[in-house]
């Protein structure tokens, strides 16, 4: 950990927070999901540097140490997939393997539908392709499932409010990690369904939870909210989407992601096959949502090979 670098970086009016490790012309740029931090990668990051490439995180717009931008409200996942490409201009980087989870997924994914010369390959933990606008709507059909709760202006706010930052992280870390989908009744908001008495998960350490507050002391939830899960509904202008590069999906399987509605049989199916032809898709057993954090190592030996065959 100590070798990983920090630094800042000039993107689009913002200065973003970037940790990277190793040298050379392959380079992996990480992209992580929420409650996450560019820290999520930490294992990856080592291991990919030991094997010769260039490990980059960030951490997104108005997330942790990046500058929240002046109206975070306005946010959809266009700024992060144009801040992807803004790290790698700022950093003097042509090309890379994209490797994103969760919110980072949906970046991963489209980024190469916008710029598809500026990546080789991409990795994806956690979600299938989804576009989002209307190829999302299923994902609000229940009022109290997490998605809906967090669409909803000023609830998860309030449902947050109650808790300091540390309690809120380590809430949804240990509530996410289940295989069932978190989903509040109507006189529950989502933070009611975590249980104080049941611990964190074995591979998540109190020095770890203690790493997440303190960045997110900086940043807050506001950006957050506002992206991934109050931008899903908006229309990003991408129509008939095509990814052409390798692509590697890599899905815990009992991650809750699979309890969503519809989304097993998507996955299952081979329909992401007619937007991604060149897709590989694996199953880890016992993995959860936080797969790469759960099972560093085999995360790492599934990466790699792939990496390796796909790197420019």
């Amino acid at each position: 950990m100590e070798n990983i670098k920090h630094s800042y970086v000039d993107v689009r009016g913002l200065k973003l927070h970037v940790a990277e490790i190793g040298t050379g012309p392959k380079v992996v740029l990480f992209l992580h999901g929420f409650p996450e931090l560019w820290y999520t990668w930490r294992h990856q990051m080592i291991a990919v540097a030991n094997s010769g490439y260039r490990a980059i995180a960030f951490d997104y717009r108005g997330y942790g140490l990046s500058d929240i931008p002046p109206e975070p409200e306005k946010g959809n996942f266009r700024d992060l997939i144009d801040d992807c490409i803004g790290v790698l201009d700022s950093l003097g980087i042509n090309k890379a393997i994209l490797v994103g989870k969760d919110v980072g997924a949906f970046v991963a994914y489209l980024v190469p539908v916008i710029y598809p010369e500026r990546v080789s390959a991409i990795v994806v933990l956690g979600v299938p392709f989804m576009l989002p606008g209307s190829g999302v709507q299923g994902l609000l059909a229940s009022k109290g499932f997490y998605v809906s709760r967090f669409h909803e202006p000023g609830r998860a706010e309030a449902d947050f409010a109650r808790f300091d930052i540390k309690t809120i992280v380590r809430n949804i870390y240990t509530l996410f990690s289940g295989s069932e989908v978190p989903t509040a009744a109507d006189d529950q908001e989502i933070m009611d369904l975590f249980d104080p008495s049941n611990p964190l998960p074995p591979w998540f350490s109190e020095d770890d939870l203690n790493v997440y507050a303190s960045l997110y002391e900086k940043s807050g939830f506001g950006y957050p909210l506002q992206v991934p899960y109050r931008s899903l509904t908006i229309d990003i202008g991408i129509n008939e989407p095509k990814i052409t590069v390798p692509a590697f999906l890599i899905i815990g399987d009992k991650d809750y992601v699979l309890k969503f509605p519809g989304l097993a049989d998507y996955i299952h199916s081979g329909a992401m096959k007619q937007i991604i032809p060149n897709l590989e898709l694996t199953f880890v057993a016992e993995g959860c949502h936080f797969v790469p954090e759960q099972f560093p190592e085999q995360i790492n030996q599934l990466i790699i090979p792939f990496l390796d065959k796909h790197s420019i």
